[in-house]
């Protein structure tokens, strides 16, 4: 019976042999030369490659936008059939191809030529028509060392591909740290990622304002503090005083209240006896996130927040459920 797990270890063995190859005899000067054509340019960054290539450029050039470099895959037989157009003057393209020697790719070079395109070439060829188009180019030739794939027959391209989806990973990480894209660019790019939800969300986005605002004043009875609970779905209701907040009563408010008086008069209870004199508040401009976390440092924790304007004026209340359901999450 096949050992998969040798199979396993043997291809990860061989990848990382890669990897660590290009790493070791990686060109510093080329490297730089590539990022600084990359950074400086004033188009746009053309990634491309055939086949397993392809579909490793694709990646790159993902990786590439998502972190602050604007870049675009470029398929070479398409190129070849009218979207060259979309190469302009200026532009910079990244070409993978293990052997440097692809038609579809050899095809394009001219064309890239004539438009005035620096080339980095990503390649295991260091003497290939790629290379010496690429130097003659003014733009960079950055070598993946793989002696071996890790397909027994050394036909199907997998070390090759790893160690050339690392140098791409490289530019990118090379290009972010050079422009000090922070997690606040980043969320930007991701609006509907983890990290965009937690970068970008403010409070603003997620209280309960107007008329969904539960508000009750300081002489309202039991009776109207439950019904204005009961209407909206927060599980409290803010107390005011001539349109200040006097204090908020919450559903443990409620019990605790009812444990301490089990014996008292329920229509002479007003919104004053119940409520918490200090109820916790939030700023409108707050980052959601920051509501989450004060939340839950809070002990023992509470369940809504009351949100004030920039003026300190209430303006509406935000709950946990709120923040879960928006993927709002520490």
């Amino acid at each position: 019976m096949h050992d998969f797990g040798k199979s396993a270890s043997r291809t990860f063995e061989l990848e990382e042999r890669a990897l660590h190859a290009t790493g070791a005899a990686l060109d510093a000067e080329a490297f730089s030369h590539a990022c600084k054509l990359l950074l400086s340019t004033k188009g746009r960054v053309i990634v491309t490659g055939v086949g397993k290539s392809g579909h490793i450029a694709n990646k790159i050039a993902s990786t590439l936008t998502s972190t602050g470099t604007p870049a675009f895959f470029l398929h070479p037989a398409e190129a070849a059939h009218g979207d060259v157009g979309l190469v302009q003057k200026g532009d910079i393209a990244v070409i993978l191809s293990k052997s440097g020697a692809s038609d579809e790719l050899l095809v394009l070079l001219p064309a890239l030529d004539r438009i005035g395109v620096a080339i980095v070439a990503i390649t295991c060829a260091a003497d290939s028509k790629l290379t010496q188009a690429a130097l003659g180019s003014g733009g960079a030739v950055l070598l993946i060392h793989c002696n071996e794939e890790a397909c027994p027959h050394d036909l199907a391209p997998t070390a090759s591909t790893t160690a050339s989806l690392a140098l791409g990973d490289a530019l990118a990480i090379a290009l972010l740290e050079a422009r000090q894209f922070t997690p606040q660019d980043f969320a930007r790019l991701h609006p509907a990622g983890a990290l965009g939800r937690k970068l970008t969300f403010s409070v603003r986005d997620l209280m309960g304002s107007g008329s969904e605002l539960p508000t009750v004043t300081v002489s309202a009875t039991l009776n109207e503090v439950m019904l204005e609970m009961s209407r909206k779905r927060y599980g409290a209701t803010a107390v005011t005083i001539d349109g200040k907040i006097a204090g908020i009563v919450t559903d443990g408010d409620l019990r605790r209240f009812f444990l301490a008086n089990a014996a008292i008069d329920t229509r002479e209870v007003r919104a004053a006896d119940i409520m918490s004199q200090s109820p916790r508040t939030i700023s409108s401009s707050a980052l959601a996130i920051e509501a989450l976390h004060r939340m839950e440092d809070i002990q023992p924790k509470v369940m809504q927040l009351l949100v004030l304007d920039d003026a300190g004026e209430l303006t509406g209340i935000i709950h946990m459920h709120d923040l879960v359901k928006a993927g709002i999450n520490s």
